[in-house]
């Protein structure tokens, strides 16, 4: 995600909203990709809107697998 703001991994707050990052439909799509590339199954972009923060993602990816 830093990559995608172009800031430093340490800038990135897990508690801060996509949103709060200015994150659009574009963005969730490349995240979401990126992240099933890593986990190996797919997510929906959409679970960006119903997961809206890092760390709550994170748990819902946690309790998917």
């Amino acid at each position: 995600m830093s990559d995608l703001l172009e800031i430093e991994p340490d800038e990135v707050d897990v508690e801060t909203t996509f949103a709060r990052y200015g994150l659009d439909s574009s963005a969730a799509v490349i995240l979401t990709g990126d992240l099933g590339n890593w986990l190996g199954k797919e997510i929906e972009p959409t679970v960006m809107y119903d997961y809206p923060t890092i760390a709550k993602l994170a748990e819902y990816v946690a309790e998917e697998n």
